[in-house]
């Protein structure tokens, strides 16, 4: 077999996993289900993906690779914690419109062992996140800021999803998530004194990311003492 029918055989057990995932649920992703939708034998699966755990976290990335892709293209807001608002938003559109996905995802977290697609989004929301710390509307770290958003939004999405849809509290995830941007951010125009320092460490350590003007030394030095202020300010 070449290398790019060995390619093409990889795509074609991907896409039929993701389809069998998403319209019939993880239990329909069974190594039979998927050699017959790709076309392929076991072994196959097994050489590409380990087993089939690895074969769902790729077909349940490959599903939420549009997702991503909506996330990472949309135009910024005027406001940059309205963007963490649509991010959040989002992802709760995706995990009930996608719950088996989702529920791959998300639902049965391991360490050091997180689906591509996790890895992706967790960047994107960083990458939200450090733009809110910058314009100095962030009142905690940037990792904490969006470990918390994180965390929150999952927990969210998850309980939604096990709740019958008629019996959902549709106001759930609004009100969570507007809690949370509560706790973490600010508007800047009405920062206390109380907070302004803590906003102002943060917003400095964001904006040194990727400098070369300090050594590895000076910014672990300064990075530690932001941290501090952002605490104890």
């Amino acid at each position: 077999m070449s290398g790019g029918d060995d390619g093409g055989a990889r795509e074609r057990i991907v896409r039929a996993a993701a389809e069998l995932l998403d319209s019939e649920g993880r239990d329909a992703v069974t190594t039979r289900a998927v050699c017959a939708a790709a076309g392929v034998q076991s072994p196959t699966i097994y050489r590409h993906f380990g087993d089939m755990r690895g074969l769902l976290d790729a077909a349940a990335s490959h599903g939420f690779a549009e997702y991503l892709a909506r996330k990472k293209t949309r135009p910024r807001a005027k406001d940059c914690v309205d963007d963490l608002r649509r991010g959040w938003d989002l992802s709760v559109e995706f995990g009930l419109t996608h719950p088996a996905v989702y529920t791959v995802l998300y639902g049965d977290p391991r360490p050091h062992a997180s689906p591509v697609a996790v890895e992706e989004a967790e960047a994107v929301l960083r990458e939200i996140v450090a733009r809110i710390a910058e314009a100095g509307r962030l009142r905690v770290s940037v990792d904490r800021a969006a470990q918390m958003m994180h965390s929150a939004c999952r927990g969210v999405v998850l309980t939604l999803i096990a709740m019958p849809p008629e019996q959902r509290d549709t106001g759930l995830s609004a009100a969570t998530r507007e809690a949370i941007l509560s706790v973490i951010t600010t508007d800047a125009a009405s920062v206390d004194e109380s907070d302004r320092v803590a906003t102002r460490a943060v917003a400095l350590k964001a904006s040194l990311r990727g400098s070369r003007v300090l050594t590895d030394a000076e910014a672990a030095l300064l990075s530690e003492w932001l941290d501090r202020l952002s605490v104890t300010a």
